[in-house]
């Protein structure tokens, strides 16, 4: 469980940056791409901050 939490979260902070630095490409959505890269890392540090150790 924990490693599968842990390619999760990496996938989602990986993808989060990615997301906030083309914001700038998809014309006329820059600030809902850069917003979704934002929530994508705040959810890939929460992910296992919160939520994993309630269930070890």
């Amino acid at each position: 469980m924990n490693v599968i939490a842990l390619i999760v979260s990496f996938a989602l902070f990986v993808g989060g940056l990615l997301l906030m630095g083309y914001a700038a490409e998809f014309v006329g959505w820059q600030g809902a791409t850069f917003i979704a890269g934002i929530l994508a890392v705040a959810l890939s540090i929460g992910l296992p901050v919160h939520v994993l150790t309630k269930l070890d």
